[in-house]
């Protein structure tokens, strides 16, 4: 050890020692009871002030809606084959996965902005079209709006969708070197990016799971099965009600299980109930 440490060390021990013996003596002067602001941190439990002081309240048990574990591990079982649309045609089956990670997470976000209002065939083709002219940050950059518009046609709106592309694109370029955002905060102030969007472009891109992604299919089944205390209008109350109970290992897969259930047997219109395993169970089901 160099003499400058030693010297260094015995400075800072000096220095303690000589601050201790400056702190005035607080014997018999009341101390004043200071309460401490609780803080809630998001997916973590909290203490209130009754465990700093050694006591413990009776924790109040955990809403849970009734039947659910019984039915998601029948919706399971109806998913086992993964032969819906979003199981063939689906995001993650829409980017070239030999392509370097900027570019595979580049072509991600494209792919969850042209699913929006869309059916899974579309998009999957629209993307494919795309990737045959090359997609990347730059080639989209230098291709005009009526050519994209093309390529694109015929996702639901597709009009604002060259617009939005176009904007993000240029954000990606100018603000993170052409990747993507890692935070949901980031890719939802994205021209065209939602928080489903930017939920499922953590958990595909980023391997990131930071929420539950609700899509419409996800909005409808929960509140069919009343998987909320009470009923949602949105699918972001959805969202939110949903974490609020639902096991965080669980997030992940409840989107990819539900938009494929959606898809084939609980569908918006007529859905099909006498298939369904859990039609006994279903608060929603229309039985014989």
């Amino acid at each position: 050890m160099s003499a400058a440490v030693s010297a260094a060390r015995r400075l800072g021990r000096a220095r303690g020692a000589a601050g201790a013996s400056q702190v005035p003596s607080t014997a018999g002067i009341p101390r004043r009871s200071r309460r401490r602001k609780s803080v809630t941190i998001a997916y973590e439990s909290g203490q209130g002030n009754s465990a700093e002081q050694g006591t413990t309240e009776p924790q109040r048990p955990r809403w849970e809606p009734r039947d659910w574990q019984q039915q998601l591990e029948r919706i399971r079982e109806m998913r086992r084959n993964r032969d819906a649309p979003v199981d063939e045609m689906g995001v993650e089956k829409c980017y070239d996965s030999s392509a370097p990670p900027q570019v595979m997470r580049y072509q991600v976000l494209l792919s969850l902005m042209l699913s929006s209002q869309t059916k899974d065939q579309v998009t999957s083709a629209a993307m494919l079209r795309l990737r045959e002219h090359g997609l990347t940050v730059d080639s989209i950059l230098q291709m005009d709006d009526a050519t994209l518009g093309q390529i694109i046609y015929p996702v639901g709106f597709w009009r604002n969708k060259v617009k939005y592309i176009k904007q993000t694109t240029a954000i990606l370029k100018q603000k993170y070197g052409g990747d993507i955002p890692r935070t949901v905060e980031e890719l939802v102030q994205l021209p065209g990016v939602g928080p489903k969007m930017a939920h499922l472009a953590m958990n595909i891109a980023w391997d990131s799971v930071s929420g539950i992604a609700v899509d419409t299919h996800v909005h409808r089944i929960t509140n069919r099965l009343k998987w909320m205390k009470k009923e949602t209008r949105y699918p972001e109350e959805t969202r939110v009600a949903l974490e609020d109970w639902l096991p965080r290992d669980l997030w992940r897969e409840i989107n990819w299980l539900l938009v494929g259930f959606g898809q084939q047997t609980c569908l918006p219109v007529n859905p099909r109930c006498n298939e369904c395993l859990n039609q006994d169970i279903c608060p929603a089901a229309k039985r014989p």
